[in-house]
């Protein structure tokens, strides 16, 4: 099993900066994609970013040049490093981690989720 524990959400001003941290623990003998999506109250969790195990990322377009999703793969840890933030990116920010291949083949494709991080943007 994974856990992924999120922290670094806080309060900030329009153009504001902050860096999120998700630590990961339990079984890491994988070949894993980790990734930031956020969530606003009553609607759909949506996609923000993501970093492959070689170091491949990909962005969502709306915080394409402002956020960086960086990997520690030493530590098991992600971060995104968000700068020039707007009232849109207020959300409660989840990490995910899915493991595309593994030592132990039964956990291929599994998918493992934190509890969150809110980051609130005033104007």
């Amino acid at each position: 099993q994974v856990q992924l524990v999120e922290s670094g959400g806080d309060s900030v001003q329009t153009g504001g900066s902050l860096r999120l941290s998700c630590a990961a623990s339990g079984y890491t003998a994988c070949k894993s994609d980790m990734s930031w999506y956020r969530q606003v109250s009553g609607k759909e969790r949506e996609f923000v970013s993501n970093v492959k195990d070689d170091g491949t990322t990909t962005y969502a377009n709306s915080v394409k040049g402002r956020f960086t999703i960086l990997r520690d793969n030493a530590n098991n840890t992600v971060y995104l490093q968000m700068n020039s933030l707007k009232p849109e990116d207020t959300a409660m920010y989840y990490c995910r981690k899915y493991l595309r291949t593994c030592a132990y083949r039964p956990f291929d494709g599994r998918d493992f989720w934190g509890q969150g991080t809110q980051v609130t943007v005033s104007s």
